[in-house]
């Protein structure tokens, strides 16, 4: 997939095409993806963005053509849907209309609008979607080195590596020859005989695959498939081969595997040792010649196996490579496999079999040696510049069956070396030289998070010592989702900027298949990050298709009785509070909603209301008298006790306003859904847990609740739990709190969003300003003097475990809709209408921030200069926006330099513009 900011630049290269007074479609869209190849639904959804060089340019109407071919669509040939004009402002989430499509099939389609004045635009560029199979249709044969019945493997999901039998490991170790675990090659070897018109590629290799054809790779992802569960979920990915990587004659399929998160393994470090069986491989591919005959190609009993040169590979542990087990050509025409071994046909997964629609993982930066230091002769540390998740690529020469140890880490102890103490040890990466000229070598199937590279008896650069191998080069890969950035901010304020700069690349670090915790000692997908974290995750980072995924994990991890599980997938069952706490669960009730204020996408509210219904259900069984009291609570508080569990402020109160929470949520789901059934009954639960929440938690004479920490405080403002006469009060304790810390937190995990933003939107970001505008402990400022590239899991980074955590993170939504003033429109969501109403705060001269919206870029930049407020803003072509200026009602406001009425809002005491489409200057006197 594009990134975003390549598109915003075709975007703007697209505008200057368009003469004055047109509109113009761009960026076209099947299901929220670029001409994507795995579409399931039977009406997929079609969408663009509107350009045009005027202001107030809006859309009455389009038409689209939807053709077989290329070529017709090109003649206006619409054989498969023509829309006719639709008079229409949408568009956004177009119901294709047209005959049935047919499953495995490519379709072109192009759209023209109508502008505001009736003036037709041209037809846009041809996009195009491919549909998926049926898991039937796809008939899947699974294959690979041994049975599941054969490995030995254990199932279950509670073996922990402190309590798992060795006994029982060494028998997997030692089952066949551990191909129960072991990386093998397959390769098929097949004929072409006519000139082809396309070839496509259906393949899941679990846990992970590299797929060549010829001795190409094909595609540029790194972990693929993306993790699911494999008991509820497969994913397989498709592939498009042009003519070019097909030849006549001899063609060779091969694929490598790997065990990833399907098979874990218990030596060296491990989280935890789950197996859904060994390393497996379905294969299709459908090749269609031009004279309109097709072939099918699939796994079967006719491959073959090898074992490959990766002799280990855990996902937690490394990866180790010996070149001296590499066969030259395994997967090129001509290679004799005469000694390799015919594959076994293995039990399929028990999952459904998906087309995987999120963006892959790919290497998205690389970054070369910042400093090396000798620590003692021969043995050398390597500081990389940047803590990041991924994996090194070395350049070595030496002897043949020289080995070399390859130890990462986040940080280092006392005496230089690197410590993986806090981040799960040993964790290494073991390559053997074939000696012959220089050898590069890049692990597969294994990432770690790690700043720091260290490498015992070698020489560096040069070859001082004859009986050392010499490393010659190294580079750290810095591996994330490609869904690509949205946004981008800035200000005056440096402590900002490197916050900013920390919580990104800690977001990108824990941005794999699934939101990781980090990307090191769990890779486990806690869930409360991603709702507590949502808004800044979105201004970030295209989610579009991210979060689709992500709520099918949450539907596949949902218990018979509507838990919700803490982490998803759920690999590994760690029982109690630390698989059922309510502010983690929650997580599949909020999401849907965080979605729809995005993207103005309904779609997973709709599909997914039962699971969020069911949910809330179940936290009602374990409610009394609709207080719930199990949990985690407000996690990893801060204050002078050890970090855990909530101990500023009670469980109960936490784990009770999330229960009320997701009731409200499905409450007005249903009422968004037209569920009558539910509407009255979840409206009803929602007051009962908010009046029992009160008469617990709520102190009438003190006006606090709980404990008075800024937890219990703020979170029943945030959530509007707080009667209405008391909220003033309530605040007022709240500010005093914070006073009474020197403007600190004690907040924690949960705690930082509701506490932050309870201040935002009451009008405090003063206080939010002096909270974050320091260099102590606890704040952002403490860990930019302690020297990090990315957030850490605690406030204070000598203290915890993980230095990449991004839970903390949940400033980013402060920098976007308060500093910036970016702020959508739940009446109109995706924004489709938003606020623009930034905050001037403290000694701040300057703050701008755009954001790749689905209906095109909005810009928000604002600078103090002169006694004046300069404001630039950019309103994408479709939409409106509401501008509220931080400045007095007598101040003069002009519009590119014309002075222009506003009307005062009395409420928020500032003066109000309302515009429509365009790039805008505002000049206010302050």
């Amino acid at each position: 997939m594009k990134n975003f900011k390549n598109i915003v630049l075709a975007i703007c290269f697209l505008v200057t095409l368009v003469s004055k007074g047109q509109i113009l479609p761009v960026h076209l869209t099947t299901e929220m993806a670029e001409n994507p190849l795995a579409v399931v639904q039977n009406q997929p959804r079609l969408s663009w963005q509107l350009v045009s060089k005027e202001s107030n340019a809006s859309q009455i109407g389009y038409q689209i053509l939807v053709a077989s071919t290329e070529e017709k669509l090109q003649h206006d040939e619409a054989d498969v849907w023509n829309s006719g004009r639709v008079n229409s402002n949408k568009n956004l989430q177009i119901a294709y209309g047209g005959s049935p499509l047919k499953n495995e099939n490519k379709y072109f389609w192009k759209v023209k609008v109508w502008n505001q004045t009736g003036k037709i635009s041209k037809w846009s560029k041809i996009a195009s979607f491919r549909t998926a199979s049926l898991e039937s249709e796809l008939n899947p044969v699974w294959i690979g080195a041994i049975t599941k019945a054969d490995s030995h493997l254990p199932e279950g999901r509670n073996y922990h590596t402190a309590t798992f039998n060795r006994e029982k490991k060494n028998a997997i170790i030692n089952a066949s020859d551990s191909l129960s675990r072991r990386s093998i090659m397959l390769r098929k070897s097949f004929e072409v005989k006519k000139e082809i018109k396309e070839a496509v590629v259906y393949i899941s290799g679990l846990g992970h695959y590299e797929l060549t054809i010829n001795s190409k790779k094909v595609g540029n992802s790194e972990f693929a498939p993306l993790w699911t569960d494999y008991d509820k979920s497969v994913n397989y990915n498709i592939y498009e081969l042009n003519a070019k990587e097909l030849e006549k004659g001899e063609n060779v399929i091969g694929v490598l595997l790997g065990n990833g998160m399907y098979n874990t393994l218990a030596e060296r470090y491990t989280k935890f040792f789950v197996s859904f069986g060994p390393p497996t491989l379905f294969f299709k591919m459908k090749i269609t010649y031009k004279d309109g005959s097709e072939e099918i190609i699939k796994s079967d009993e006719t491959w073959k196996y090898s074992k490959s040169p990766i002799t280990y590979n855990s996902i937690f542990g490394g990866e180790d490579y010996n070149a001296n087990l590499e066969q030259k050509g395994w997967n090129s025409k001509g290679f004799k496999d005469a000694t390799w071994k015919k594959v076994v046909i293995q039990e399929a997964p028990k999952g459904v079999l998906r087309p995987q629609t999120a963006p892959p993982i790919t290497i998205q930066k690389q970054f070369e040696i910042k400093t090396a230091k000798e620590i003692k002769p021969n043995f050398y540390v390597f500081n990389m510049g940047q803590n990041l998740s991924g994996f090194p690529t070395i350049k070595i020469k030496g002897k043949k069956g020289q080995t070399i140890r390859v130890w990462v880490a986040e940080g280092l102890n006392e005496d230089g070396t690197i410590a993986q103490g806090r981040s799960g040890k040993p964790y290494y990466y073991d390559y053997t030289l074939k000696g012959k000229e220089t050898e590069e070598w890049t692990p597969k199937f294994s990432f770690y998070g790690f700043q720091y590279i260290q490498i015992e008896n070698i020489n560096y650069k040069e070859a001082k010592n004859s009986e050392l191998p010499t490393v010659l080069d190294l580079k750290s890969n810095f591996s994330y989702n490609s869904a690509g950035e949205a946004g981008s901010f800035e200000c005056s304020n440096e402590i900002f900027n490197k916050t900013h700069e920390l919580i990104n690349n800690s977001i990108k670090s824990n941005f794999q298949s699934v939101f990781t915790d980090c990307p090191q000692r769990e890779k486990l997908g806690w869930l409360e990050e991603i709702h507590l974290n949502g808004p800044g995750l979105m201004f970030n980072y295209n989610l579009e298709n991210y979060i689709p995924a992500l709520m099918q994990n949450i539907s596949d991890s949902q218990r018979d009785n509507g838990l919700i599980p803490t982490i998803v997938p759920e690999y590994v069952v760690f029982g109690g509070d630390f698989t059922d706490s309510p502010e983690w669960g929650v997580t599949g009730v909020i999401l849907p909603w965080m979605y729809y204020e995005y993207y103005g996408d309904a779609s997973l509210l709709e599909k997914y209301y039962p699971i969020m219904k069911k949910y809330v259900d179940y936290l009602g069984t374990k409610a009394k008298d609709n207080i719930v009291s199990h949990g985690l609570g407000d996690w990893y508080d801060y204050g002078t006790h050890v970090a855990g569990y909530s101990k500023n402020s009670p469980i109960a109160l936490s784990a009770t306003s999330h229960y009320y929470y997701g009731a409200y949520l499905v409450a007005k789901a249903a009422k968004m859904l037209n569920k009558t059934e539910d509407i009255q009954k979840y409206e009803t639960l929602a007051s009962e847990i908010k009046n029992a929440f009160n008469n617990e938690f709520f102190n009438a004479e003190t006006k606090q609740y709980g404990t008075n920490s800024q937890f219990s405080n703020a979170v029943p403002i945030f959530m509007d739990i707080v009667e209405p006469q008391y909220k003033e009060a309530v605040m007022q304790n709240l500010l005093a709190d914070i006073k009474a810390k020197g403007d600190r937190l004690t907040t924690g995990d949960v705690g930082n969003r509701y506490l932050f933003q309870a201040l935002a939107r009451n009008g405090e970001n003063e206080t939010m300003y002096k909270m974050h505008n320091h260099y102590d402990a606890p704040g952002y400022g403490f860990q930019i003097k302690f020297g990090l590239t990315t957030l850490t899991e605690q406030w204070d980074p000598t203290k915890g475990n993980s230095w990449n955590h991004f839970m903390l993170g949940q400033i980013e939504e402060w920098f976007y809709q308060s500093l910036a003033g970016i702020k959508s429109d739940p009446e109109k969501p995706g924004f489709k209408h938003f606020f623009i109403q930034p905050e001037v705060l403290g000694d701040m001269t300057f703050a701008k921030a755009d954001y790749q919206s689905v209906y095109g870029k909005i810009v928000s930049s604002w600078e103090k200069k002169d006694g004046k407020l300069f404001l630039n803003i950019e309103i994408p072509v479709n939409t409106t926006a509401t501008i509220k200026l931080p400045v007095s009602k007598s101040s003069e406001i002009r519009i590119d330099k014309k002075v222009v009425r506003t009307i005062f809002n009395e409420k928020d005491q500032k003066p109000i513009l309302e515009l429509g489409s365009g790039i805008y200057t505002i000049e206010c006197k302050i």
